[in-house]
């Protein structure tokens, strides 16, 4: 038995009936997870200021640190993502199910519930939105069984 057959179960693609559309979908969304993930865990204000825009003031350290969290945890998700889209696709629709849940929510908090009342929305406020909405197109193709 091989290191990486030890590590990761035997593929389980074969057993796919969606769209291949969704797998490719899913790793595009794996791949724009884990640059999030990377920029937050090793730039050096996790692009809270350089990207988002924020204004870090006297608890920099503290808003850092929460981005280093959410960068973790994008990593963890992201790395998640792409083991899916490339070896195990029948969880497919599960797991854009559960990135439309996380865009949802990130979506429902940056424009309603936890609005900045600056009105300046970071990157990430917008592509939640097209997440969730793209998501569910390829969704719906990863249910969709082919014949």
């Amino acid at each position: 038995m091989t290191g990486s057959a030890a590590f990761l179960p035997p593929s389980t693609n074969d057993q796919y009936r969606g769209s291949p559309l969704s797998p490719a979908f899913l790793g595009l969304a794996a791949f724009l997870t884990l640059v999030p993930g990377l920029i937050h865990s090793f730039l050096p204000d996790g692009g809270a200021q350089s990207i988002a825009g924020l204004d870090l003031g006297d608890r920099r350290d503290l808003v850092i640190g929460v981005f280093r969290w959410e960068g973790a945890t994008q990593l963890a998700l992201g790395l998640g993502m792409l083991a899916v889209a490339l070896r195990y696709r029948p969880l497919t629709a599960l797991f854009i199910a559960l990135m439309m849940v996380e865009r949802g929510l990130m979506a429902l908090h940056g424009w309603i519930l936890s609005a900045p009342s600056s009105g300046h929305h970071p990157p990430e406020h917008f592509a939640s939105v097209v997440a969730v909405a793209l998501g569910a197109v390829f969704l719906a193709l990863a249910l969709r069984r082919r014949p």
